[in-house]
């Protein structure tokens, strides 16, 4: 595998693998930042979408786009899979200048949130990009294309922690007409490219009886310039896999029937997805990021009100939805680990721990 960028280790930035011998590991701080998807003891898919404004301290809601310690470890793992298989980023011809409003958005809030990291440099469209966990210093010219080794797009987004993709809207409809999509869990790009909103919802059980995916398409398509939103979206992966693409199902959906009661803890994660989506200014286009987090059920025990929480909706969750989520066939393995960390107390309300 060869690299655009040199990657920087060091006491912040961990040395870690999602394939293969599986290092990945949060650190306390991150266990207790972790983005726990559950604000009661129960679930179902709702849209949930909320304002995406600067949160608590400290936490994943800080700031615009969220930079951890999997930073530098995740980009190394997108280039890896990139270079296995270049259809995970695609970009129809039309959304180009849908590519170079991401770049400013990244870019301008990436230098802003973490100045000790990055730097943005403007100077009319002649611009100077930094970016020293990478190893990254790149000079071009904004909105021309033979300035920079990628698209614009890929060129940012190979620097960018979770996946994105690009809505052209149109006849009433949002398009998915470019992404980068690397760390997807169980959907393609390849196959999704060019499919409008309904479409590429298709799989989602319950969701559509319920109008609720009609009722997000009329609300997206107010979207505002500078009003992002968010949602949370959760599945579980056996293993820190971030790409559980079909693709590669036949290396990663094995692994599903390798737990035990002995190796659940350290196996068995939870997967949740940060998503927001972002109306471009030029283009018109929305941005759709999404950050996937992987807490292992070991660490996300260690705080009482999630362990007693995660029993509860793994317990209860529709037959349906399990299945969508891909953990049928192990939930009564799960709840039955799970169990031991519930004393049945009330839990408060809201996704935080309790101190």
């Amino acid at each position: 595998m060869s690299l655009d960028f040199k990657p920087q280790f060091d006491s912040f930035f961990k040395d870690e693998t999602f394939e293969g011998s599986f290092t990945f590991r949060n650190s306390p701080q991150a266990i207790r930042r972790f983005p726990f998807p559950f604000d009661r003891d129960e679930y179902m898919y709702s849209v949930n979408i909320e304002p995406h404004v600067r949160g608590r301290k400290g936490s994943v809601f800080e700031n615009v786009f969220d930079v951890d310690e999997h930073y530098v470890s995740e980009m190394r793992d997108r280039a890896r899979v990139l270079a296995r298989d270049p259809l995970r980023c695609q970009s129809l011809p039309h959304m180009d200048l849908a590519g170079w409003d991401l770049l400013e958005l990244i870019m301008e809030n990436l230098a802003t949130d973490y100045p000790q990291w990055f730097h943005l440099n403007k100077s009319g469209n002649d611009w100077h990009w930094i970016n020293k966990p990478l190893g990254i210093d790149q000079k071009f010219t904004f909105l021309d294309n033979s300035t920079l080794p990628h698209g614009p797009m890929e060129y940012i987004t190979r620097q960018m922690q979770g996946d994105f993709t690009l809505q052209d809207e149109r006849e009433g409809n949002l398009w998915v007409d470019a992404g980068m999509v690397t760390t997807q869990a169980d959907w393609s790009l390849d196959f999704d490219i060019g499919m409008n909103f309904f479409e590429w919802h298709a799989p989602v059980p319950l969701a559509h009886e319920k109008m609720v995916f009609e009722r997000a398409l009329k609300f997206l398509l107010k979207l505002q310039h500078g009003s992002p939103v968010r949602r949370f979206n959760w599945t579980m992966t056996v293993n820190p896999l971030l790409d559980t693409a079909p693709e590669t199902y036949p290396e990663w959906g094995p692994m599903r029937t390798s737990l035990t009661q002995e190796n659940m803890g350290e196996k068995m994660h939870l997967r949740v997805e940060l998503q927001a989506l972002f109306r471009l200014p030029r283009s018109n286009a929305i941005a759709f990021s999404i950050r996937a987090y992987l807490g292992k059920f070991a660490e996300l025990v260690t705080m009482p009100k999630w362990g007693r929480r995660l029993h509860r909706v793994v317990r209860d969750l529709h037959p349906d939805l399990a299945a969508y989520k891909g953990f049928l066939r192990n939930r009564d393995a799960m709840v039955q680990w799970l169990s031991q960390y519930d004393d049945g107390a009330p839990t408060s309300p809201g996704i935080w721990p309790e101190d």
